[in-house]
């Protein structure tokens, strides 16, 4: 009765860990842009220069974090009918695009040093500072978004996560660029003046290998990709079932944080609603399993079992022509010196249908039925009308009391039948009707039962031949003890 409230309260929490830590890495990353800027220009190091703009980078990135997932925590609606969860992964995709044209614009710049010689670097203990404390904040805010991504499965906090610590050793390659060059300033080793765009490289390097992680989790985010083992997951947990025919088709697709799953199953078609019911709730947490809080839509499609018998593909035959059948039997004929099989079924039809239309109908469905049994040599099917009106019943008869004792009479000859009881007699224009409770052994099978109960029906018929139809509900003996 609760669920759906704690669902609510649980994804409100989740939503707010999340725009809280995206909001602290972006506070965080604001003073580390402008610190490392800041000592970059000072010192003329283009390693430092190279950790502002990876800084920027990491800036524009959280900020497009931080108003993604504010979109993305939004409902489902009338033009976002699968949420609005993609937003994270297109803030993810911006970030990655960034990341490329800074790498391009570092290694130019390097190569363009390298080459020229152009820069001459100043040394001093402030941009050692700034990169340590770089470091520092970079390690709390992987450290942070890591639990916050694990906890509210959130794509774009993850790859922040993973990003920043990537960051921490970009960060001491530039560290190492400057200790070097400044070696080789202090001990005139020339070699050595190329550490800081070398470094400055290492660190492009690294954000373009960041960077292809990245668009290939992203891209394949956009494009509906998931990992191949989960899917092969999802089919062995369903086809787990034992009453599931066959997966017909599992599609499975994410969007931000959410997962979607739509699987098509084939189920007997002798099944009810109920148990068809049954079943797909079943695999929904079967897939929910392998992707818990999935969004599973299930479709079924009625199948032929393996273990269907004859009357369960007369039945289904007659399922699917929206009729029902009753007293159905198969009798086995010898007919010149072969056996044979033929269907006896009853079928009730509308009392308002012609002779001619009820007819054609029938004749359909025996050439159905004997393309779906092909062990079947014939059908003979009895036709009854269906009552398709509310019948009034009259009650005035004086001869219902004759008929009622002639009732008790006759079940006195049965001596499995126990007593018959809340015996109601009426009229219907011209027909009477007859209804009772007839107590009999709770442990007579059911043949039996069906046996003595149609007996019944034919004595007290061939006794009161004015009886148009009647109902006998049998019910066990110590029923009528409680």
């Amino acid at each position: 009765m609760n669920a759906a409230p704690n669902k609510e309260s649980k994804t409100e929490s989740h939503s707010a860990a999340k725009r809280s830590a995206a909001l602290g890495s972006m506070l965080a990353a604001a003073v580390m842009t402008a610190l490392k800027l800041a000592a970059g220009i000072f010192s003329g190091s283009l390693g430092v220069l190279s950790e502002a703009a990876h800084s920027g980078i990491d800036l524009a990135g959280t900020t497009l974090t931080f108003f993604s997932i504010r979109i993305a925590d939004r409902p489902a609606d009338a033009n976002h009918p699968y949420g609005h969860g993609k937003f994270e992964n297109i803030s993810a995709f911006g970030e990655v695009v960034l990341m490329a044209v800074s790498c391009l614009w570092i290694i130019l710049e390097a190569m363009n040093r390298i080459i020229h010689h152009s820069v001459e670097l100043h040394h001093s203990i402030w941009p050692i500072l700034v990169l340590l404390a770089s470091i520092a904040v970079d390690y709390w805010r992987a450290r942070r978004l890591r639990i916050v991504a694990k906890l509210t499965h959130s794509p774009a906090l993850a790859a922040d996560a993973f990003h920043f610590a990537s960051d921490i050793w970009s960060t001491i390659a530039v560290l190492l660029g400057l200790g070097a060059s400044y070696i080789g300033a202090r001990f005139q080793i020339s070699t050595l003046k190329y550490a800081d765009p070398l470094a400055a490289i290492v660190v492009s390097m690294m954000i373009l290998r960041l960077t292809v992680l990245l668009s290939r989790e992203t891209l394949g985010v956009l494009t509906d990709q998931i990992p191949a083992e989960t899917r092969a997951a999802i089919l062995r947990e369903v086809s787990r079932l034992p009453e599931v025919i066959a997966i017909e088709q599992a599609r499975v697709r994410r969007s931000g944080a959410t997962y979607f799953a739509d699987l098509t199953i084939a189920l007997p078609r002798s099944f009810t609603f109920e148990r068809t019911n049954t079943l797909v709730e079943e695999t929904r947490l079967a897939v929910q399993r392998v992707i818990p809080d999935a969004d599973v839509v299930i479709h079924t499609i009625p199948r032929e079992s393996r273990t269907e018998s004859i009357f369960d593909r007369v039945r289904a035959v007659a399922a699917r022509n929206n009729v029902s059948v009753h007293e159905l039997s198969v009798q086995s004929y010898r007919v010149d010196a072969r056996q044979e099989l033929r269907v006896e079924q009853h079928l009730e039809l509308n009392e308002r249908m012609t002779l001619r239309v009820a007819h054609d109908f029938v004749s359909r469905l025996e050439a159905e039925i004997l393309r779906d049994t092909p062990e079947v040599d014939a059908i003979l099917t009895h036709i009854e009308s269906e009552p398709a009106t509310i019948e009034s019943q009259l009650n005035t008869e004086a001869g219902f009391k004759r008929i009622e004792e002639a009732l008790q009479h006759t079940a006195k000859e049965f001596p499995q039948i126990v007593d018959v009881h809340e015996i109601l007699i009426g009229r219907t224009d011209e027909h009477i009707h007859l209804s009772c409770h007839c107590s009999l052994p709770d442990d007579l099978p059911m043949a039996q039962v069906h046996h003595i109960i149609t007996a019944l029906e034919d004595r007290l018929k061939l006794e009161c031949p004015e009886v148009y139809r009647v109902m006998i509900h049998p019910e066990p003996q110590s029923d009528n003890l409680r």
